[in-house]
């Protein structure tokens, strides 16, 4: 070798030496471990909270029995699990702001009936974990599904394994997953469900606001999605459009004047400081996941154009009308081959007329039982009595055995 072509081979090397180190850096942050991304609840932190403090939480961590905290790779997430062990298993999907204390009420009625319940956290809310990397799509929210159910000591698989209630969000989750796993539910319940609401219903603020992902800090849409979420509640008016924050504000009875007061209005009796309001401002100021997933939520979960989703449910509950004697139609189909859907008579989010008639176009209108109940998107906590009697009904159980009348001093029943 030539002195004069050192330089060339010099260069050569340095050239493969840099590739390598910059391989070896991407494989390193490739190799990264994935609960890095995991943004913790607040649950470590009441450790450092004395007793009587918890306890007047707007959401305490012993509001519902049965509780486990289930550790995934996404981490962790918080399981509510109780009733009877031979009772109809009925899994509880909540809505894209309050814990799963928002369906509290339904699910101690069911339990009351013979019902075995299970409820969680979604991702980012109460106290699970949010997984701060990976959009909170169908898919995150059909896996977190699965790991709950997998968490439990009790089967919840098989054909027609449990029956599945889900509201507002929850309601688009509940009917993806049913869609996916049609052999596994055995019942479909959706209140007030987002998935097929109307683009135009969405405010252009909104619409700008969450299509920036990757051009404003996220810190930034952040910041303005938790103003726009302290601002008053908007007039009822349903010809004006909706934004996101909307929803929040509709879901613990914000949305209207006549229902500010049930938003601090106790869910329970026993329990005076436990308001869906104070829940959702205790997730905003405690729960450092919460605004990013809301905001991934919005921008990825299924509340609008899943109509494919809500059709082939359709599709499966006509062949099973059609071969009633046929076993695998059966086993895809569900109870009275028919959706249940339950509405608010003045929701401002989800639109009775609208909901019904894209829900039927969907569904097939043979294949659809739609029960309007007087009240806005916060019937599962306002009139959760009566919630529950159409769901208990539609399953041909005796609502009236259980207890359904307003307990004393109970500012949510009738």
């Amino acid at each position: 070798m030539s002195f004069s072509s050192a330089p060339y081979f010099l260069t050569a090397a340095a050239a493969s030496l840099g590739l390598f180190l910059i391989t070896r850096s991407i494989q390193s942050q490739g190799k990264r471990d994935p609960l890095e991304h995991v943004v913790p609840s607040p649950l470590k932190s009441l450790a450092n909270l004395p007793a009587g403090e918890v306890s007047k939480l707007p959401y305490p961590p012993d509001l519902f029995p049965g509780a486990r905290d289930v550790e995934t790779p996404y981490g962790s997430i918080r399981v509510y699990e109780w009733g009877p062990e031979s009772g109809r298993k009925v899994l509880l999907v909540h809505g894209i702001s309050t814990p799963c204390m928002s369906l509290g009420i339904v699910a101690e009625k069911l339990v009351e009936s013979g019902c075995r319940v299970m409820m969680f956290d979604l991702f980012g809310r109460g106290y699970s974990d949010d997984p701060s990397d990976i959009p909170h799509d169908t898919r995150l929210y059909t896996a977190q599904i699965l790991l709950a159910l997998a968490s439990s000591p009790l089967p919840w698989s098989g054909t027609n394994a449990f029956s599945i209630i889900g509201y507002s969000l929850g309601g688009g989750i509940s009917t993806s997953f049913t869609s996916t796993f049609p052999t596994l539910v055995a019942s479909l319940v959706i209140i007030a469900p987002s998935g097929i609401l109307r683009e135009h219903h969405i405010a252009w603020q909104s619409k700008i606001l969450y299509s920036t992902e990757g051009i404003l800090p996220e810190s930034l849409i952040q910041w303005l999605v938790k103003r726009r979420m302290a601002e008053g509640p908007p007039a009822l008016d349903t010809k004006q459009d909706s934004s996101a924050t909307d929803a929040v504000k509709a879901e613990t009875g914000n949305a209207h004047s006549d229902l500010l007061k049930r938003a601090h209005a106790p869910l329970f009796p026993h329990r005076p400081t436990v308001t869906v309001g104070g829940a959702v401002q205790w997730q905003i100021q405690k729960h450092a996941g919460f605004l990013p997933a809301f905001v991934s939520a919005i921008r990825h979960a299924p509340i609008t154009a899943q109509h494919p989703y809500w059709r082939k449910i359709g599709e499966r509950l006509t062949t099973q009308k059609i071969n009633s004697a046929d076993a695998q139609a059966t086993n895809n189909g569900l109870w009275r081959s028919k959706v249940l859907m339950i509405l608010g008579s003045t929701d401002p989010v989800i639109i009775k007329k609208e909901v019904e008639e894209d829900a039927e176009e969907c569904f097939g209108k043979e294949n659809l039982e739609t029960i309007v109940i007087e009240g806005g998107h916060e019937i599962p906590m306002s009139e959760a009595k009566e919630v529950t009697k159409a769901v208990l009904r539609f399953w041909g159980e005796d609502a009236e055995a259980v207890d359904l009348t307003p307990e004393a001093g109970d500012e949510t029943g009738r």
